[in-house]
């Protein structure tokens, strides 16, 4: 017969005070808004004869949009560049909201934020270079990875310990489902045994 399950107290921690950031209006974020390129990549490209060919992804990050969705977080993808590798990842983890190609990323981001009746001050976002300024400028809380540019890193209110493409989105993530009280909840549904949330792909 099985025991009573295991108490998991979290063993990531963050600042309080990026904490209380993170927590925008004292509920938690709404929506996060994350860049492809630099973020939920390494910023390298791949272009062969006839064009784009992959992307390399991490699956911490993977997993850490759909915890942030089971959370009550809304993730958006805003790129300003279109691949094949780009939708696929985004349709495998199952996103339901992507702009791509986006020529202008802040109008692309209100009219996502329109949509879903969520203010700026509840939105966080994190990016790596200049086209994610504007965006960045407006997020109730804006991060950005250790290889970001120079004046992005200078921006925001935090910069990963992960680079881009390495978690840097799952520490973000996972910063936001902290802040908002909901990541000791999640972790337990899976380290205690119960019914985690179905969230096989990553």
């Amino acid at each position: 017969m099985d025991g009573p399950a295991r108490v998991t107290t979290p063993s990531l921690r963050f600042a309080p005070e990026l904490l209380l950031r993170a927590q925008g209006r004292g509920l938690g974020m709404k929506a996060a808004i994350l860049d492809v390129d630099g973020v939920l990549t390494d910023g390298t490209l791949f272009v062969g004869a006839e064009g784009e060919l992959m992307k390399p992804f991490h699956v911490l990050d993977g997993h850490g949009l759909k915890l942030l969705r089971a959370g009550g977080i809304e993730p958006l993808v805003i790129t300003g560049r279109d691949s094949a590798a780009v939708r696929r990842r985004v349709a495998d983890l199952g996103l339901e909201r992507a702009v791509y190609g986006a020529a202008d990323k802040l109008a692309a981001a209100a009219a996502q934020l329109t949509e879903l009746g969520v203010d700026w001050d509840d939105v966080a976002v994190i990016g790596d270079d200049w086209p994610d300024l504007p965006l960045l400028a407006r997020a109730g809380f804006a991060a950005a990875p250790p290889n970001a540019h120079a004046e992005v890193r200078a921006a925001v209110h935090h910069v990963t310990q992960a680079r881009g493409g390495e978690g840097a989105a799952r520490e973000f993530c996972d910063l936001l489902l902290m802040a908002a009280g909901r990541y000791a909840q999640l972790l337990q549904s899976y380290a205690g045994g119960g019914a985690a949330p179905t969230l096989d792909a990553r």
